[in-house]
């Protein structure tokens, strides 16, 4: 399985990373890495539930 990871830089500077195929699964971040790693472990974790 794919997802697809959408980053953007926020105003204040933060970022946000959204797995799209998943909904509501987004995380900020001070950094993009930072933003990513935690959508990625949120995702899992929504990905766990649903087992």
């Amino acid at each position: 399985m794919t997802f697809t990871i959408e980053t953007e830089q926020e105003t204040d500077q933060r970022w946000i990373a959204e797995i799209l195929e998943l909904a509501g699964v987004l995380a900020y971040g001070t950094t993009r890495e930072e933003a990513v790693a935690r959508a990625k472990a949120l995702a899992l974790r929504v990905l766990a539930e649903r087992l």
